[in-house]
């Protein structure tokens, strides 16, 4: 039997992030008492209020965050402006402050590239962070979620792979999720802490600033530069509309059925790189392609299956590239106006 989600206590540790604001704007629609903590430096209002010379498209991301934290104000959601790195203070904050039922740790450097370039940076954000939170959560809270990836299968073995697939990750960013999972599942053990751990895929949607493939090549169409496509397009990824991904974690705070167990969370149907083109030439037909050498450190992924989370908890993502595409698309376009006035969307 589920749990209504409204009057629920929750907090949101790098809640200001793009998946975490979504996801504090939908469970405060539900009715859930949501607390937002971020630091908002990584990948947020401080790194994009640095003048650095090599930051892409930097006031239209800054529009993009002012978007969110409007979006959460409006919503009359409370952001703590705390370092979670900080365990006296991070402490202080869930224990006397907040005193949340259910915590959902978010707080990472999202962006696998970045991680490679700087280990200590994404240790610090990603497994500082959760290490304190569990330590703060081990006596009081009800459930833990922790926001894993589909990096940490590294190179899928399978066109489709399940939650038992080996954990063979590739780079720091993979690497530190599947600590992070096992870090996890060991307060379970010893503190008996119910956790509920989930590996989305591929995400995009309005307000991400993480400079994912598909934010990528819209910026790239709208500015009429061309697309850098990766190898030769036939790679293929689980792309996931954060609306879908939105609704499943809800469903995992509302169901006992989620509890102490690892979800993959995607749409449940990979598309090819080049496949992403062709949608981007449906909204942009005059858009070209530049290939380039792949990454050697990205794994070659495929679809997640999804039928573990769709039997226990009803997941039933509703948004095919095609559909999540197009609304993302007009979002773009609301945001920046015509074609002919995205002077700011750089190249």
């Amino acid at each position: 039997m589920s749990t209504e989600l409204r009057g629920r206590r929750i907090a949101l540790i790098g809640g200001a992030g793009f998946i975490g604001h979504n996801l504090a704007l939908e469970l405060a629609r539900q009715g859930a008492k949501v607390d937002v903590i971020d630091s908002l430096q990584v990948n947020n209002l401080l790194t994009f209020s640095a003048k650095m010379p090599d930051l892409v498209n930097r006031e239209l991301y800054l529009r993009i965050i002012h978007q969110r934290l409007d979006l959460l104000h409006e919503a009359g959601i409370p952001l703590h402006v705390q370092d979670a790195r900080d365990y006296h203070a991070l402490g202080k904050l869930l224990n006397q402050q907040i005193k949340p039922q259910v915590i959902v740790h978010l707080a990472a450097v999202a962006h696998a590239g970045h991680s490679n370039k700087d280990p200590y940076s994404t240790f610090d954000h990603s497994l500082r962070t959760l290490e304190n939170a569990l330590d703060c959560a081990r006596d009081s809270i009800e459930q833990f979620i922790f926001l894993s990836s589909s990096m940490v299968y590294g190179n899928f073995k399978a066109d489709e792979v399940d939650e038992e697939h080996p954990l063979e990750p590739i780079g720091i960013y993979g690497a530190l999720k599947v600590a992070g999972e096992k870090l996890v599942i060991a307060y379970h053990q010893v503190f008996d802490l119910p956790y509920t751990i989930i590996r989305p895929s591929a995400l995009y949607g309005p307000r991400c600033v993480s400079r994912r493939v598909g934010q990528i090549f819209i910026e790239s169409a709208l500015s009429g530069s061309t697309l850098r496509v990766d190898g030769d397009g036939s790679e293929r990824l689980d792309f996931t509309y954060v609306d879908d991904l939105v609704d499943g974690i809800c469903l995992a705070i509302r169901h006992p059925a989620a509890r102490n167990q690892i979800f993959n969370m995607t749409y449940g149907g990979s598309r090819s790189i080049q496949e992403l083109v062709e949608i981007v030439r449906q909204h942009f037909p005059r858009v070209e392609v530049q290939r380039v050498p792949r990454d050697a450190l990205m794994p070659f992924r495929g679809t997640l299956s999804t039928r573990k989370v769709v039997a226990q908890l009803g997941y039933a993502p509703t948004h095919p590239l095609e559909a999540g595409f197009a609304k993302y698309v007009e979002w773009y376009r609301a945001l920046v106006g015509e074609p002919s006035a995205t002077a700011e969307v750089q190249a």
